[in-house]
């Protein structure tokens, strides 16, 4: 699990990689630094255009941080691609962004927030932003079947995450 209890503003993930855990998907990913602050920058998904350039920086800056045996900067950057996925998906999807009519998070009650994860908007299909999907995608899987991170992965779980 990821560990949101920690002191994200006063925590270098470069220095103290033994704090760092990988959680499900993209949790984190605005929280972990120095990395949030080194990929950030470069996330964008506007156009396809847009999308491959950003893409292929994010993935050259995964390459680098396997080079450097940085796990940590390697699965930040893989979160990035993966949420450069998500987010242009639900784009692709939902014209303003928002997937359900109200925000699930913000409902007070476990009850109320399964009701409101069922009031989903209707889709509005856009095949910009779903050119867009695609190409982080393509990145995103590289990434994440990528034979030094998977090892450096298992690494860090075993050494980390029991």
């Amino acid at each position: 699990m990821f560990d949101y209890s920690l002191d994200f503003h006063n925590i270098d993930f470069r220095q103290h990689r033994e704090l760092y855990r990988v959680g499900k998907g993209e949790q984190g990913v605005l929280l972990v630094e120095p990395y949030k602050s080194e990929i950030l920058p470069y996330w964008r998904f506007k156009t396809p255009e847009i999308a491959r350039h950003s893409s292929e920086k994010i993935y050259q800056m995964f390459l680098t941080y396997l080079e450097e045996d940085d796990f940590v900067g390697a699965d930040m950057a893989r979160k990035f691609l993966q949420m450069g996925y998500t987010r242009s998906r639900r784009y692709a999807n939902h014209k303003s962004g928002r997937k359900y009519k109200t925000n699930p998070q913000k409902e007070s009650s476990q009850e109320a927030q399964i009701q409101a994860r069922k009031d989903i908007l209707p889709n509005e299909v856009d095949p910009v932003k779903a050119e867009s999907a695609a190409i982080f995608k393509q990145k995103w899987i590289q990434a994440k079947t990528n034979e030094k991170y998977l090892h450096l992965l298992a690494q860090h779980k075993q050494m980390y995450e029991r």
